[in-house]
């Protein structure tokens, strides 16, 4: 896998969202945010996920979809269960994932970070495909940050989300990820 001078990751499918910015000026990328993500809750393969990126979500189309009404999130990445990458954003801009959140004392993660869903849940094991396609981006986004840490989006909004989750298997994880993970891990 390679990203492009323009941000992009080869052999990625490029679906363009609205909900991206420049990042500030100064801001480059420190940081890689683990995430998951399903819509609805638990089922996989559907393009909810791709119309909430898009801001083109029916919030009509299940009960739960009512809170994500006018909500404008997005990520850079979003890795399927099938292993499939889409990106939804370049490298070099910002993506709005984390929200309200903070790393190692900086705030508003989003202006620093990469942002990486994984298609899946807190309550079930990531597929093999899945590990494999996010080993293979983090390498190539090391390419270009050498020093870029890792940490799930519960690591930089503690008591506000859960993600990756318990079943995100974080020794499934590059050597090298799992080095940079331990690195942001708050200290006692």
């Amino acid at each position: 896998m390679h990203i492009d001078g323009h941000g992009f990751a080869s052999p990625a499918r490029v679906i363009a969202s609205p909900h991206v910015d420049r990042r500030p000026s100064g801001a480059g990328v420190r940081l890689v945010v683990i995430h998951n993500i399903s819509l609805p809750a638990g089922h996989f393969g559907g393009t909810d996920i791709i119309r909430l990126f898009q801001g083109q979500l029916d919030c009509n189309a299940h009960p739960d979809y009512a809170a994500l009404c006018g909500l404008r999130v997005s990520a850079h990445f979003l890795i399927r269960r099938s292993g499939e990458l889409i990106q939804f954003a370049s490298c070099h801009d910002r993506a709005w994932h984390s929200g309200v959140s903070s790393w190692q004392g900086w705030q508003k993660c989003n202006d620093f970070s990469i942002g990486i869903e994984l298609e899946g849940t807190d309550q079930l094991a990531f597929e093999d495909a899945q590990y494999q396609q996010l080993n293979a981006l983090l390498d190539a986004i090391r390419q270009l940050w050498p020093d870029v840490a890792l940490a799930g989006h519960s690591d930089v909004a503690p008591g506000r989300k859960t993600d990756p989750g318990p079943c995100f298997d974080w020794t499934r994880v590059s050597q090298a990820g799992s080095r940079f993970r331990q690195s942001v891990m708050p200290s006692d």
